[in-house]
């Protein structure tokens, strides 16, 4: 039977090293257990990914080295961590041979650091100049590469480096060095559309090299960046193994037999998927090149769970057991709180009902129907009182004052009840508001916007209702009642902040707001490229007027699980006093 390799598809915390290398002992112990000679882990598993700016105290790049060091395994691992350097200098991104008695040495330091979208690793870390290689491993030699450096091979990256770490490995085999095969230890974040980027990678790595070439990526939620896992293989023939999504465990690897290999999710691992994960196996037929890898469609179940599991472990590693959210009775709220429901459980989440005088009776009604179809506690709270107390003290102001802020009262009384309970308990509020209108400012600082977290912060207000469908179609596959009825779905999304007020009376269509969002946000387009996808240029001006009028909010947001190719937060960095006059 040949040598089977361990991909150990891990949910590290930042910062916690010494629960890091636990977690790397309990994995490699499993996987030695099912027969496993070696193993791999994700990049920086022993700090977590991503570290910011922990990585500027050489006390602990000094300490991730020393525990990755002292790892205790029977079986040798290839380890990721930060690696100390000379005073001075940055620290290196890098791989530690470690494990059976071996004690530990570098074996190698990311040599492509990427500075684009929520990356800025050259802050961080000094590149090395070549790969790495490891000899008589469990009797096989490898090829070391860290995430980004496959990702120029396959021409992925914005814009290309002056070296190609692929290309140096496949020189070298080329002069006669021989290896088994190549390993990327990585932490590559998701987004919607990365899953065929992540294949495509694989496949050009193993078919450049001549060998398998295995990935292993970290799985779950830090901060705002979310890692799907979905570990690869992939052979030069264009067979590719991969593991689920969203779940931690282990892919079992043999390098001969691609059918021979196993993934293995981790008891009592908090998985998401609910005991449904398998591998998903290609015989190498399915021929993807980069255009069509980006494009490849993104099931609303596949983003329920990405927000699922930001949500999830964001109160997991900070220590927080309980939601609080206001429950309005529309898609937003709804939403919102199924995905905290999903998260923690129903015994953790209280969605607050803050009915004003504009509120429509089926508003309450539906929001009844949502929290007592999730089995969550509910409390309701009228704000007419307060609303008028408020208005009586702001009279003065508010009578020749611009509308929008005697509405905005409504909006941070609410705030208020909420931040309140959450402080009184010790919970967490959650913010519930979409990106379509946080690009457009239509949402109340200190209001709507209060909160320690942001779920839907990266969904487009389309996506939203794509996962409302996702939501009922697994409470209706469990014949459970629907948490988001046809009232919720079918009426028209407004804020109840005045008289029969819709969104639509200040913002375009959503179907329309949503794509010229995406085209000037993800995509880059001017106003005159996006006019010519088919919107009117009065329309095109006004929301990209908006956009840039409504940057403070976005500023003082919370983070958000960033599911986009482009999200607001470390990859939109906007100046607030800033003029737009060149736009065009």
């Amino acid at each position: 039977m040949a040598q089977l390799i361990a991909l150990l598809q891990a949910n590290p915390k930042v910062g916690d090293i010494f629960g890091n290398v636990k977690l790397i002992e309990r994995l490699a112990k499993l996987a030695a257990e099912k027969g496993a000679g070696m193993a791999i882990t994700p990049e920086l598993i022993i700090s977590g990914y991503p570290p910011r700016d922990l990585l500027l105290q050489p006390d602990f790049v000094n300490q991730c080295y020393n525990a990755g060091k002292e790892i205790n395994s029977q079986i040798p691992l290839l380890v990721g961590s930060p690696l100390p350097s000379e005073p001075r200098q940055r620290p290196g991104n890098g791989v530690i041979r470690c494990g059976n008695g071996e004690g530990g040495r570098e074996v190698t330091r990311k040599q492509l650091l990427p500075t684009y979208d929520v990356f800025d690793e050259l802050r961080y870390f000094s590149p090395d100049n070549r790969p790495g290689i490891v000899r008589s491993m469990s009797d096989l030699d490898f090829g070391v590469t860290i995430c980004e450096d496959a990702w120029q091979h396959a021409g992925l990256v914005p814009s290309d480096y002056e070296v190609d770490p692929i290309s140096q490995l496949a020189g070298w085999t080329g002069q006669g060095v021989i290896l088994d095969a190549t390993v990327n230890l990585s932490a590559s974040p998701f987004h919607a559309e990365k899953g065929g980027d992540r294949v495509l990678v694989a496949r050009c790595a193993a078919e450049t090299l001549g060998h398998p070439f295995l990935l292993c990526n970290q799985v779950g939620g830090n901060d705002d960046l979310l890692f799907d896992g979905r570990s690869i293989v992939a052979w030069p023939d264009g067979t590719c193994v991969q593991a689920p999504a969203w779940c931690e465990g282990f892919l079992l690897v043999d390098l001969d037999e691609p059918n021979n290999c196993e993934w293995h999710c981790i008891e009592n691992s908090d998985c998401i998927n609910h005991g449904m994960c398998d591998l998903n196996r290609n015989d190498g037929n399915n021929e993807i090149s980069a255009t069509e890898s980006s494009k490849e469609p993104l099931s609303s179940s596949d983003l329920l769970n990405a927000v699922s599991v930001g949500l999830r472990d964001y109160c997991k590693k900070t220590g927080l057991e309980h939601i609080v959210l206001g429950l309005s009775g529309g898609i937003d709220s709804a939403v919102a709180a199924s995905v905290a429901v999903r998260a923690l459980g129903p015994n953790r989440v209280t969605g607050l009902l803050m009915p004003s005088r504009y509120s429509s009776e089926h508003s309450v009604v539906d929001a009844k129907a949502t929290a007592e179809a999730l089995g969550c506690e509910w409390m309701e709270f009228p704000i007419e009182t307060m609303h008028s107390a408020a208005e009586t003290i702001l009279a003065l102001e508010l009578e020749n004052g611009d509308a929008v802020a005697a509405e905005n009262i409504q909006a941070r009384l609410r705030g208020l009840l909420v931040m309140g309970i959450a402080n009184a308990r010790g919970a967490m509020a959650i913010a519930t508001g979409n990106k379509s209108e946080l690009g457009q400012g239509f949402c109340t600082l200190y209001g709507d916007m209060a909160g320690g977290y942001a779920p839907l912060g990266d969904l487009w207000k389309t996506e939203v209702y794509a996962i409302a469908g996702a939501i009922n179609l697994e409470y209706e596959s469990q014949g459970r009642p629907l948490p988001i009825n046809n009232s919720t779905l079918n009426k028209a999304p407004s804020a109840e902040l005045a008289p029969n007020q819709r969104d639509d009376q200040t913002l375009p269509p959503y179907e329309i707001l949503d794509e010229i969002l995406r085209c000037y946000i993800e995509e880059n387009l001017s106003e005159s490229e996006i006019v010519l996808r088919g919107f009117t240029k009065e329309i095109v001006r006004s929301v990209l007027e908006r956009l840039a009028k409504t940057e403070h909010k976005r500023w003082q947001m919370p983070p958000a699980p960033r599911v986009s190719r482009r999200a607001f937060g470390q990859g939109w960095r906007q100046p607030l006093a800033a003029k737009h006059n060149w736009r065009n």
